[in-house]
């Protein structure tokens, strides 16, 4: 073999080469973007997770959260304190869900799911109170968008009117469908 072939020879095996580790290094950082997306949507959900958990285990802190979704002049100034920070962790959660959503890091959809359940909190008077209220900012995209739905809201009516019943009459139609 000549000098010129075996130069050849090994270009076309670095090119091979070089082709082989670009594949591997595209699989492997869609990989890392799967395994970040799923790790950001758990922890958005861990956090939401531990309100509902807060919820669901403290009968006071459930009666003060739905007499706060409702007015939450209503409430001492302790509760309004507690109905804020309990706020604070649901919209902090929303707000990353946002963020991760426009980095491309959550699914387009999941975030649709979360941006109603948004709205449907928005629907809820003592919700917009406290938005309004708010001691400390959020971040100025989600801001936006909050203050957004607040001027042309589009909630659920049917499952907010759902809600109200469900809450307002324990023995009800929804009581009795199990």
């Amino acid at each position: 073999m000549s000098a010129a072939t075996l130069q050849a020879l090994g270009v076309a095996v670095s090119v091979v080469a070089v082709t082989l580790s670009l594949l591997n290094l595209a699989f492997q950082v869609r990989q890392q973007t799967r395994t970040l997306r799923s790790q950001n949507y758990a922890h958005a959900l861990g956090r939401l997770a531990a309100v509902q958990a807060r919820l669901s285990g403290d009968a006071a802190l459930a009666n003060l959260f739905a007499r706060g979704t409702r007015d939450p002049t209503a409430l001492s100034v302790e509760e309004r304190i507690q109905f804020t920070w309990t706020f604070y962790e649901i919209f902090g959660a929303f707000e990353f869900m946002h963020d991760q959503s426009r980095g491309g890091a959550l699914p387009r959809s999941v975030w649709q799911r979360w941006r109603a359940t948004l709205a449907w909190w928005l629907s809820l008077p003592g919700v917009v109170a406290w938005w309004h209220a708010r001691p400390t900012p959020f971040n100025a995209p989600f801001t936006a968008l909050v203050d957004a739905e607040l001027r042309d809201p589009r909630p659920d009516l049917e499952a907010a009117q759902r809600w109200r019943t469900f809450i307002a009459n324990p023995h009800g139609p929804a009581a009795d469908a199990g």
